[in-house]
């Protein structure tokens, strides 16, 4: 079992620190670390180090001897997901499981046939909820490189940015409309690899118009139909195996 990861708004510039507040909370009183237990801190932005504690005082504060400050690199290919947005708690499972497997970035999608409407505080929460998620998965599956979240976007900013992308795609499967298998398809060597995921009653037809007209491919993952909460994990699966970041 790797060391536990715990979130820090700056880096230590030190070898002495202690953790304190929510996350020394955590450490002591719900894991239970105690002296000469290894631990990572991280600013969730690539920046870590990992240390070994020295003492727990009282029930939210760790002390703790740490190493130099390291960073992990960006990968060469980046892989972020649109999430069309799922009904109830769905989105965070979403966000969570894309999280534990290794994506890069989400972005947010109110697509036409979303029954979720993110407007004013609703969507604020909404949007922080998802966020909260990613910080808590990316710890829990010890990353120190966190996903980004980034503000809902429109059909029509989404377009925009598949048009930045090295390689872009929907994932549709429609009798009525040709695809590739995503299993197969050609993808760069390095860059900005970007997957639209639809709501549950799929990508519409003037919204595939607009994706396919930005450069966007048509993929298929395979015979069986996934949910929309479940769709980008396979698929971000399917790509980091074959990028080689799971080599």
């Amino acid at each position: 079992m790797t060391a536990p990861v715990f979130v820090v708004d700056q880096m230590p510039d030190g070898p002495g620190f202690v953790l304190e507040g929510p996350e020394g909370r955590h450490a002591v009183s719900v894991k239970r670390l105690r002296a000469g237990e290894d631990v990572v801190l991280t600013d969730g932005r690539g920046r870590w180090t990992q240390g070994v504690v020295t003492a727990a005082e009282g029930k939210d504060r760790l002390v703790l001897t740490l190493e130099s400050v390291r960073e992990e690199p960006r990968p060469a290919t980046r892989i972020t997901v649109v999430q069309a947005l799922p009904k109830g708690e769905r989105g965070e499972l979403a966000v969570e499981t894309m999280t534990e497997t290794g994506i890069d970035a989400i972005v947010p999608w109110q697509a036409g046939r979303c029954i979720t409407q993110w407007k004013g505080d609703r969507g604020l929460k909404a949007l922080a909820k998802w966020r909260g998620t990613a910080r808590e998965a990316g710890k829990q599956s010890r990353r120190v490189r966190f996903p980004e979240v980034a503000d809902a976007m429109t059909t029509k900013q989404v377009a925009a940015f598949l048009a930045t992308a090295d390689f872009a795609a929907v994932l549709h499967e429609d009798r009525g409309h040709d695809s590739e298998p995503l299993a197969t398809v050609a993808l760069p060597r390095t860059g900005e690899i970007v997957l639209v995921v639809g709501p549950e009653g799929g990508v519409s037809p003037d919204e595939l118009a607009a994706f396919t007209a930005a450069g966007a491919r048509t993929c298929r993952l395979g015979p069986t139909v996934l949910r929309t909460s479940t769709a980008g994990t396979a698929a971000t699966a399917l790509l980091l195996g074959r990028t080689g970041r799971w080599s």
